[in-house]
């Protein structure tokens, strides 16, 4: 097979390129629609090491080995006017022996911004034939931040944040954005996305918040199983997937000030207890890699830790697949942290002491020359090489890329297909979360004389957020021109409901520096019947997002009071992390949570404020009241008081929903004797209802440990048509209630159990079971 050629040059070529990335021109239909291989077609993960891997890794030089366990970030390969080098590609392949790149060409300027699939191909396509014939002859292995859809592929349809994912409390959609993120990244010739991520979001300053599945455990837990499933699928067989990366592995959502990478304080069995469930249910669904997390939890490395990538990962959670570092996660140690003396020391201790296989290097050969003379030297036996070499080399195998190194170029026409584009708006349309609705202000009539302002409203960008086209959102000079069509915004939204173009008014900057024709709103708003407030947040990444209180700009808040005070105004929040509210909690007549529904959430968002669309979303993390509060969640100790201006969970829609009748099978919960809770839902209109039922437990005491206040222990969604009754059964075991003590023992206390549906809702509903167990009895033992 005989890839095309990207526009390539050589280190000599003359620079002519002014350094303005410009638009991908590459055009195409997609297919209306397409089959696809469903949760079903699921194989096993990583295993055992084939023998023909060994065979070759004992063929390779120490040389060879070390550069499979390096990986280099794109930019490195592109030349002055934007296209690949192919003099430096031949650098890394043949000197280097380089097993993996990373990253967009438009991240690290590329001459396009956006990647159609076609060009994404011609270029990794492009570094594949240099690989294949220069060096140890190896293909190399291709990672994307597919985290959200294929959201560096344009046409790739960017699907919710992972928050938003985790607010449909349907994990169908996790498994749908994996898996169309898989097939948009293989058809760019792309083979590993960095996906899912699965911290929790504990403090809800930090700015990774919206990347994934909030606060709870079980939550998050259930939405990595399907994402993983999502992306991999038969990885083993199936072109169109991916490998999948569960990180970032471990504690990386609780920074103790909310900046990111902060270092962390979390008992060793409180990680255990509510940060590692996730990363469990990850490895079970079979997540073929794993990346460890930035930073220092305890004042210990991640990336340095014996205990938590060697005896936690591999031993206690039993992961066989390849683990990769962060971005210079091995030279932060010695430049940013301070944990080693130099990169060597750094390197050093990464090998002797944990298990990892690939070190994102990124900008520079440092870990290969470490390496190899830590090896000659003696002090890092070959052994232990061959260890990770063994792991990415079958990873390499499992992917199909010794018998199919290139691109599958069929692949570019199911890009942007709209049966993926329905998916993404059906994920939105299930994850916007109605907060308040005084009066029964929305939804809105199409009677009514509507005046929308604010920055989010007229922005695709601004709903896409971080890891959405570039790595920090589009620029302010790209604007919603880099999307070519590939999405929409509220406003059009509204005007495909309505079939009416909206009358808008910017108002305010999205930065909240300045008001923006303040008094024509005003005299505008007067003439309206109802204000739409559309408010939220720039797009960031990582430390570009860091805030210094929870609460959003002055001026947002004063545009709703002034608003307010002449109409009644409901606020439509595009925002990544629950931020701080103010007075807009109590002047708007309601309030919405989009988070950030991707690039297609417009219409969504448009529908469920005329009532299209019921809304049915429910909040995955806490949404704090005071700053104070950036901490908490649901799981928290039930004596600390719990009053966040939303709970976890919360959410309302258009209809009225009444619980009944809740019992359970046996009011005796015992170990290997699993009980039903059941309850009867009835909608009395006026709307169809798709509703999630939340089944809770609180342990009214436990003996030397204070019980969590509730903790979420079965979900499921259910369609509810007008005037429609349904009995739902939701099981717990248990072994739900077991909990791991400081001795690092996962027992269980008996006591009585109070059994919740829906708390903190109008739905509110419970029963109490006794808990039997012998506390003595350890269930397992770190």
């Amino acid at each position: 097979m005989n890839p095309v050629l990207a526009e390539t040059s050589s280190a000599s070529d003359i620079c002519t390129w002014d350094g303005i990335q410009r638009l991908d021109n590459t055009t195409w239909k997609p297919e209306p629609s397409y089959a696809f291989h469903g949760q079903g077609d699921i194989l096993p993960g990583p295993g055992p090491i084939d023998r023909d891997i060994y065979r070759m890794v004992q063929q390779l030089t120490i040389e060879d080995k070390v550069g499979q366990m390096m990986q280099i970030q794109v930019g490195l390969i592109i030349d002055c006017n934007g296209q690949l080098n192919k003099t430096a590609v031949e650098y890394w392949v043949e000197k280097w022996r380089v097993g993996s790149f990373l990253e967009t060409p438009g991240n690290h300027n590329g001459l396009y911004n956006w990647y159609s699939p076609q060009k994404f191909a011609e270029f990794t396509d492009a570094v594949q034939e240099i690989a294949l014939k220069k060096g140890p002859k190896i293909p190399v292995i291709w990672g994307l931040d597919s985290v959200r859809g294929a959201n560096y592929v344009k046409g790739g349809t960017i699907f919710p944040a992972g928050i938003a994912t985790a607010a449909t409390f349907n994990p169908k959609y996790a498994f749908d954005a994996g898996r169309i993120a898989a097939k948009d990244s293989r058809a760019a010739g792309t083979h590993w996305a960095f996906a899912p991520i699965m911290d929790l979001a504990v403090n809800k300053l930090w700015s990774r918040t919206y990347e994934n599945f909030g606060e709870d455990p079980y939550l998050s837990s259930q939405m990595a199983h399907s994402s993983i499933q999502g992306y991999q699928g038969n990885y083993k067989r199936d072109r169109t997937r991916v490998a999948a990366c569960l990180k970032h592995f471990i504690g990386y959502g609780y920074p103790f000030d909310g900046s990111d990478r902060a270092n962390r304080h979390i008992a060793t069995h409180e990680m255990l207890e509510y940060y590692v469930p996730p990363f469990k249910a990850a490895i079970d669904a079979g997540s073929a890699t794993a990346m460890e997390s930035y930073g220092v939890v305890n004042g210990e490395a991640v990336m340095l830790s014996h205990y938590y990538l060697q005896e936690l990962l591999r031993k206690q959670l039993k992961f066989e697949g390849m683990l990769v570092t962060d971005w210079g996660e091995i030279n932060s140690q010695a430049q940013m942290y301070f944990t080693a003396k130099d990169t060597k020391h750094a390197t050093q201790m990464a090998l002797q002491q944990t298990s990892v296989d690939m070190s994102m290097v990124a900008d520079d050969e440092s870990f290969g020359q470490i390496t190899i003379d830590l090896v000659k030297g003696g002090v890092i036996s070959e052994r232990r090489l061959d260890e990770s070499v063994a792991r990415i080399l079958q990873l390499k195998k499992d992917l199909g890329l010794f018998t199919h190194p290139f691109a599958d170029k069929s692949l570019a026409r199911l890009v942007g297909s709209p049966q993926d584009i329905e998916d993404a708006r059906n994920a939105a349309r299930e994850s916007i979360t109605l907060l308040k609705n005084h009066k029964n202000v929305l939804p809105l009539k199409s009677t009514d004389k509507v005046l929308f302002i604010g920055p989010t409203l007229n922005s695709t960008r601004y709903m896409g957020g971080g890891w959405n086209v570039h790595w920090q959102g589009p620029s302010d000079q790209e604007g919603d021109s880099v999307y070519q069509g590939f999405g929409d915004t509220v406003l059009t939204g509204i005007k495909t409901v309505t079939q009416k173009t909206p009358q808008f008014m910017p108002a305010v900057d999205i930065d909240g520096s300045k008001f923006i024709d303040i008094d024509s709103v005003i005299a505008a708003a007067k003439k309206a019947d109802k204000v739409v407030v559309g408010l939220g947040e720039h797009t960031y990444a990582e430390n570009f997002g860091n805030i210094g209180k929870l609460q959003l700009p002055d001026k947002h808040i004063e545009l709703v009071a002034r608003v307010a005070k002449e109409k009644p105004v409901i606020v439509v929040l595009v925002q990544g992390r629950p931020r701080g509210l103010g007075s807009i909690a109590d002047n708007a007549h309601a309030i919405i949570n989009t988070y950030l529904p991707g690039a297609y959430g417009g219409l969504p968002i448009a529908e469920i404020l005329y009532g299209k669309v019921n809304p049915s979303g429910r909040l995955p993390v806490t949404y704090p009241a005071t700053e104070a509060q950036a901490s908490s969640t649901i799981w928290q100790s039930s004596y600390v008081e719990y009053k966040p201006q939303w709970a976890f969970g919360f959410g309302l829609g258009y209809s009225n929903i009444t619980y009944s009748n809740v019992t359970v099978s046996c009011n005796q919960l015992k170990m290997g004797s699993p009980i039903t809770a059941t309850v009867t839902i009835t909608n009395h209109g006026p709307y169809p209802q798709k509703e999630p039922v939340q089944l809770y437990t609180h342990q009214q005491y436990r003996a030397g440990y204070a019980p969590d206040l509730y903790r979420l222990r079965a979900f499921t969604k259910v369609d509810l048509e007008v005037g429609q009754s349904k009995t739902v059964s939701l099981q717990l075991v248990a072994e739900d209630m077991a909990f791991w003590d400081r001795r690092l023992r996962k027992r269980i206390e008996p006591a009585p159990v109070t059994v919740a549906i829906n708390p903190y809702t109008q739905q509110n509903i419970a029963t109490v079971v006794q808990l039997h167990a012998d506390p003595g009895y350890v269930l397992e033992e770190a």
